[in-house]
């Protein structure tokens, strides 16, 4: 299969090795030059989870000519790239290719949409999966639990389960969905949950969960995107999400979400598409979500500072 995974950052790279490793034409796109030119001239090297491997057949490319006709196209972004990436890749689309988005958050489906007919975006989301990169071309992969797969919209239910195949088939363990929204969600409550609380009070989840006031805060996040989710009429797996973020942050203890890292690192972060998007959807259902949009304030308050070199 000829895949091109636009992204190359920490996840992107892992999907780019571990595909190409597995024998499928895989073609990839990054701006980071220092990145890009390190994979070109030694492999990309994955390291941890998925073993310890150099992988020299990746083809990077910054002529998108090259990219058309692929059968797949991964975009790998951060959730503010993706519309862009989308745009890049219409004209080599043909109409048996299909673009699968892996992002945190709510709205990458839909950003995709408005440049790819809804018919060939399918969206994915990653659990469990942990990734940094600790030097150019040289990935270190903590973790992998799954990768689930679902089509944008009902009636792609063979294709979902052919890409997924191939996503196996390189070592991911995958599985097609039918209800991706069911999913997307029940992610997305736990990060909203743990997302801006952690990076506002500066503490990892555990830290998080032992300070009662920022354990509220945390609650009333998760609350509001729960009842936003059941007046869109989600389909949820669980009834109590207190119950179930507190399940959640047993799981990964100590880990440090990937938007407060973003903050630590003082690099612009996924607020708007983890807790700035609940505010924006309980709108369309008539709701409020004060605390999600109040934290998302602070974030994007911070972020705008160091822009403008303030801190």
């Amino acid at each position: 299969m000829k895949i091109v995974v636009v992204g190359l950052g920490a996840m992107g790279s892992i999907y780019a090795a571990l595909l190409a490793d597995d024998g499928n034409e895989v073609w990839a796109m990054d701006p980071w030059v220092a990145h890009t030119d390190a994979i070109r001239a030694n492999g990309l090297r994955v390291q941890g989870a998925s073993g310890d491997r150099i992988v020299k057949s990746i083809q990077i490319t910054s002529d998108a000519s090259q990219l058309d006709g692929a059968d797949l196209f991964i975009v790998a972004t951060k959730a503010s790239g993706v519309a862009a990436a989308a745009s890049s890749i219409v004209p080599h689309l043909s109409p048996a290719s299909h673009v699968l988005t892996i992002q945190n958050g709510l709205g990458a489906g839909e950003r995709i949409a408005s440049f790819v007919p809804d018919s060939q975006v399918l969206l994915g989301v990653a659990e469990g999966f942990g990734a940094s990169v600790r030097e150019p071309g040289h990935v270190q992969h903590t973790a992998m639990k799954m990768i689930r797969i679902g089509s944008y919209r009902p009636g792609k239910q063979t294709i979902v389960e052919a890409i997924t195949a191939v996503w196996q088939a390189a070592g991911f363990n995958a599985s097609a969905y039918v209800d991706i929204e069911q999913l997307i969600w029940e992610k997305f409550i736990c990060n909203v949950a743990y997302s801006a609380p952690c990076a506002v009070f500066e503490k990892s989840v555990s830290e998080l969960v032992l300070d009662p006031h920022g354990r509220a805060v945390s609650q009333a996040c998760a609350l509001e995107a729960w009842h936003v989710a059941k007046a869109k009429g989600v389909k949820l797996c669980f009834e109590d999400p207190i119950c179930y973020i507190s399940e959640f942050a047993d799981r990964v203890g100590d880990a440090k979400p990937s938007l407060y890292l973003d903050h630590l690192a003082k690099r612009p972060s996924e607020i708007d598409a983890i807790n700035g998007m609940v505010p924006v959807v309980a709108e369309s259902v008539n709701l409020k979500a004060p605390c999600n949009a109040v934290l998302t304030h602070i974030l994007q308050a911070r972020e705008a500072a160091w822009l403008t070199g303030r801190t």
